[in-house]
């Protein structure tokens, strides 16, 4: 997520309403340049299938899961680290063959666990994976940290079957480094690029996942969230994204930011492998108390909620912040609301974010405390070489040519300078930001709503790793981050190549009907593209190296 422009404004609003301007966005998608390698992603056997079909082409015999994985490890290399060069993945596991082989046994032997049965999956490199894979969250402060057991995210993953391929890269520390950090830069794993438009930031701090997900390079992903790192991404590499309510899944084994907002979350090119990848990482986990609420709330199977017809007898909330800004963006949204209508929904303005303008810096100010709380809760048991995050920010002091070349840690400083969660600056924060929750349901049961709909975030602004993220003008991530309510992005259709999101948000634990409109809108708008792999939309820019 743009992190920067949030901690800037100290406002969650003051990101929604102000005019989007980006740089290089004035040219036409005629003008631009493709890539030179852009056959072999073009051409790639596996492009934009889905869960169900490699089910079909596994259960036939057409290919086994060791055949996938290998297409899908080759593709990384072709992709990700030639060609194109995304620098999207930052670890390949040396075991995936071996776990596809293990689950093509299994399904020969007539044992299918599910849906995710012998699918490859990459994981966002801030989760623990008790293997031979780093836990490092991008950090060259844990570099060798190898994890000794799975996150239990993890644990759910592997017991439905799934492959997995890798690890991908991140805005370092999940972009909770710095005011002036560029999304999906890390001083372990480098730059991610868009692959849509290679100089165009991905987003973060999910940046890694959204940008292979959208490239192809895997089935799915997850990624995790604190305010907006989920659906941020997704929205600016044009994929689905699903930022679950805070209980829902597992934090357990995964470098904490903010106890009361953090979540993993599942990042597809469909409504339907979000959720199936969704309905796999649910559960009850003791080491995890905030989990215990989900019990009885959970669907093991979030497929029963897609309905093409969903939209039909709906009551949407519009907020009304993005029906003013960049004209491209704005006409995208007055495009989706139209869906929205056609498809038998009844639409009402609302001032959602008009309404948390009040927040203010509270948001920032919790998560400070919480990170520091947390990060130093993992690290003391980690055995990762630092322990704590005063270690830390002394070991990218002594490493600074390395750890910080372009940008500095003012925000893992101003959070070591933090007190205990005993402190009255942060209960009253909380309690601040805790009233988004109220506000919203008020705000629904007045309207009677079944959800409120807007931009995800604008569209990609130019990867600049001296002055950080541009602020796109845009942002809808903050309210449901904030309440710990669940959020999906969608697809919206592009300006100039570059991909846009919209979004759906509601009450804790509507994740199923929040599936139901989001699926009834992609299926009447189609509006996922293919990334396009173009080196900039400047012509005779060529691809910047990181």
């Amino acid at each position: 997520m743009n992190r920067r422009n949030f901690i800037k404004n100290s406002s969650a609003i003051s990101l929604s309403a102000t005019a989007f301007t980006v740089a290089a966005c004035t040219t036409t998608d005629k003008q631009a340049t493709s890539e030179n390698n852009t056959p072999a992603a073009d051409e790639f056997a596996l492009n934009e299938v889905s869960i169900g079909e490699l089910q079909k082409k596994m259960q036939s015999g057409e290919y086994s899961s060791a055949a996938i994985t290998k297409l899908y490890l080759d593709r990384i290399e072709a992709v990700d680290r030639k060609g194109p060069g995304l620098n999207s993945v930052i670890e390949v596991n040396p075991d995936a063959l071996a776990m596809a082989e293990a689950m093509d046994k299994e399904r020969k032997a007539g044992k299918v666990r599910g849906p995710l049965h012998g699918i490859p999956i990459l994981i966002k490199d801030n989760i623990d994976t008790g293997d031979k894979m780093m836990t490092t969250a991008g950090s060259l402060a844990l570099s060798g940290h190898k994890a000794a057991n799975d996150a239990f995210v993890i644990k759910q993953l592997r017991a439905a079957g799934a492959v997995i391929l890798g690890k991908t890269n991140l805005s370092e520390w999940a972009n909770f480094r710095s005011t002036r950090s560029s999304s999906g830069w890390s001083s372990r794993g480098g730059q991610t690029r868009n692959p849509y438009v290679l100089d165009r930031s991905p987003c973060g701090s999910s940046s890694g996942s959204g940008a292979a997900v959208a490239a192809n390079l895997c089935a799915v992903a997850v990624g995790t969230e604190t305010d907006g790192s989920v659906i941020a991404p997704s929205s600016f590499c044009g994929i689905v994204g699903i930022k679950p309510t805070v209980g829902l899944v597992s934090r357990s084994g995964i470098i904490p930011i903010s106890k009361t907002q953090d979540t993993a979350g599942p990042m597809a090119r469909t409504v339907t492998d979000a959720a199936i990848l969704l309905g796999a990482m649910t559960g009850v986990d003791p080491a995890d108390a905030v989990t215990a609420e989900s019990k009885g709330e959970a669907a093991p199977d979030y497929t029963k909620f897609l309905d093409a017809k969903g939209l039909a007898g709906k009551r949407i909330g519009v907020e009304k912040a993005f029906l003013k800004g960049h004209e491209g963006v704005v006409g995208l949204y007055k495009q989706a609301i139209q869906v929205l209508k056609k498809q038998g929904a009844t639409v009402v303005e609302v001032d959602l974010l008009k309404s948390l303008s009040d927040v203010g810096g509270a948001e920032f100010t919790v998560l400070q405390y919480e990170f520091k709380d947390g990060l130093n809760k993992y690290l003391s048991t980690a055995k990762a070489g630092v322990s704590s995050l005063a270690d830390v920010i002394a070991f990218n002091k002594t490493n600074a040519a390395k750890a910080m070349p372009y940008f500095q840690q003012e925000t893992l400083e101003s959070s070591e300078a933090k007190g205990d969660l005993a402190s009255k600056e942060y209960t009253d924060a909380v309690a601040k930001t805790r009233s988004t929750r109220q506000r919203i349901d008020s705000l629904m049961t007045a309207n009677k709503l079944d959800a409120i709909c807007g931009t995800s975030i604008g569209f990609a602004g130019n990867i600049d790793l001296i002055n950080g993220d541009y602020d796109t003008g845009f942002y809808f991530c903050p309210p449901a981050a904030m309440a710990g309510y669940p959020h999906i992005t969608v697809p919206m259709g592009t300006v100039h190549g570059l991909p846009v999101g919209f979004s759906f948000i509601a009450g804790a634990y509507q994740e199923g009907p929040l599936l139901t409109l989001a699926y009834g809108y992609e299926q009447a708008s189609k509006k996922r593209v293919k990334p396009t792999f173009i080196k900039s939309l400047v012509p005779g820019v060529t691809r910047q190296e990181a």
